[in-house]
């Protein structure tokens, strides 16, 4: 079966398994793309992405072209002459003049079950949903936002304690087997592209920090459902004395209270229990503006917690 000359495309670490098995098989990484280094921390220094320092790690060329718009960068790809473009997470929008590129057209790696969930926040839309599989799906990209014809499909479980670290680190694991059997078919001419249903699809839209915000009037399982969605960002908070405090885990109290929902029923070692407006819900972690994650024990232990049984939040 025939070596493809593949160029990689992709900024965050959901790749770098993909990466990997690309590495040790047939196929040669021709090049990476990969977004602009960006500032990051408090010194706002700039930080190249996970792939990038993957890609000189291993001595492979990286770009890092701002878009396509400018006619040179397509050039510099069409230079590299690639059988396939492998496209996971990269973050910039291809045109029509870079998908044409590659021999074999371009392919992605999104993390849904197609057509659920197209758009740019696949897994926290899985988990905010309360859906109960997840996987990966290998596509031919076309023009549409994710809407192009399946290749491979891969599924998980979720489960009632994954957040969307645990969920994107499962199905960053199992991308690396299919996208190796799309691209031996690719290369074999054996691929069976699968036309999505369109009316079955979905669509998960970018997420704003204030998409955190918890609105105590949701019932508990919604609050937890944000909650492990947006954990490890942008991280699930409500408003204490004027302050941020930010929920990094809870779990759901088969249990309901007269009182009005946000308002705390019980605080101790096991956790501060609050009314929300169906079942209630057990706060276990918590972080202080400026502070690290702790456990509500840690915090009544600190003499900082100025939250009672009947404090509203």
């Amino acid at each position: 079966m025939s070596t493809l000359n593949i160029v990689f495309a992709g900024t965050p670490e959901f790749g770098l398994p993909s990466l990997e098995a690309l590495l040790h098989s047939k196929h040669h990484i021709k090049a990476i793309y990969t977004q602009p280094d960006r500032p990051a921390g408090r010194g706002r220094k700039l930080q190249a992405s996970a792939v990038k320092e993957w890609a000189l790690s291993q001595k492979i060329a990286v770009y890092q072209p701002v878009n396509f718009k400018n006619p040179e960068a397509i050039a510099e790809l069409a230079a590299l002459n690639p059988d396939v473009m492998v496209v996971i997470a990269y973050g910039l929008i291809l045109p029509k003049a870079v998908l044409e590129i590659p021999r074999l057209g371009c392919i992605n790696v999104h993390a849904s079950l197609l057509p659920r969930w197209r758009g740019a926040s696949p897994i926290q839309s899985a988990l905010l949903h309360g859906d109960t599989e997840s996987g990966v799906t290998i596509m031919q990209m076309d023009a549409g936002m994710d809407t192009g014809a399946m290749l491979h499909k891969v599924s998980c479980p979720i489960t009632t304690s994954e957040t969307a670290q645990t969920l994107h680190d499962k199905l960053a694991q199992i991308s690396a087997h299919p996208l190796l059997q799309t691209l031996d078919e690719l290369a074999a001419q054996t691929a069976k592209p699968e036309i999505q249903n369109n009316e079955l699809a979905t669509y998960a839209s970018k997420i704003n920090k204030e998409d955190a915000c918890i609105n105590w009037q949701h019932s508990a399982t919604e609050i937890d459902r944000k909650i492990r969605a947006f954990n490890p960002w942008p991280i699930a908070y409500t408003t204490l004395r004027e302050e941020t405090l930010r929920i990094h885990q809870a779990k759901v109290v088969d249990q309901s209270f007269s009182q009005a929902p946000g308002t705390v029923i019980s605080i101790d070692k096991k956790g501060m229990l609050i009314a929300t407006g169906d079942l209630s819900l057990l706060v276990e972690r918590i972080q202080l503006p400026g502070g690290k994650v702790i456990s509500i024990a840690d915090w009544l232990n600190s003499s900082k917690a100025q939250v009672d049984a009947g404090f509203v939040f």
